[in-house]
């Protein structure tokens, strides 16, 4: 939490405390009706605070991050299968989860992370 957001709290929470001490004084012997309207304004103030301080803030679009990988020379890509039902599997079913590359089988709906073997 930052500090002006810690010190909003607490300045909200004094203004409370003594808006509502102003309306509950104004009740008392010595009390004047002049004091309702200036316990409800502090009230509100400190409400006001209370609320500007504890609001989330709107949350940024989501980014897309495009990889673009140049390769040198004529590179060839194999048909992907499926490890469960052999089915061929295309770009759309591959996902990046956690830095991992994940696929989705679209025929029998398995879920395994890719690995890459040696190639010798």
């Amino acid at each position: 939490m930052s500090a002006w957001k810690i010190i909003a709290l607490i300045v909200g929470g004094i203004l409370i405390f003594f808006g509502v001490l102003f309306i509950w004084g104004s009740t008392g012997d010595q009390g004047s009706v002049g004091w309702i309207p200036v316990g409800m304004i502090t009230v509100g103030i400190g409400l006001a605070l209370v609320f500007l301080a504890t609001r989330k803030p709107a949350k940024p679009d989501e980014t897309n991050v495009t990889l673009k990988i140049d390769l040198p020379g004529n590179v060839n890509m194999d048909a992907i299968k499926c490890r469960s039902c052999g089915g061929t599997l295309k770009p759309e079913d591959i996902k990046m989860v956690a830095g991992a590359p994940v696929v989705t089988c679209p025929y029998c709906h398995t879920t395994y992370q890719l690995t890459e073997e040696p190639k010798w």
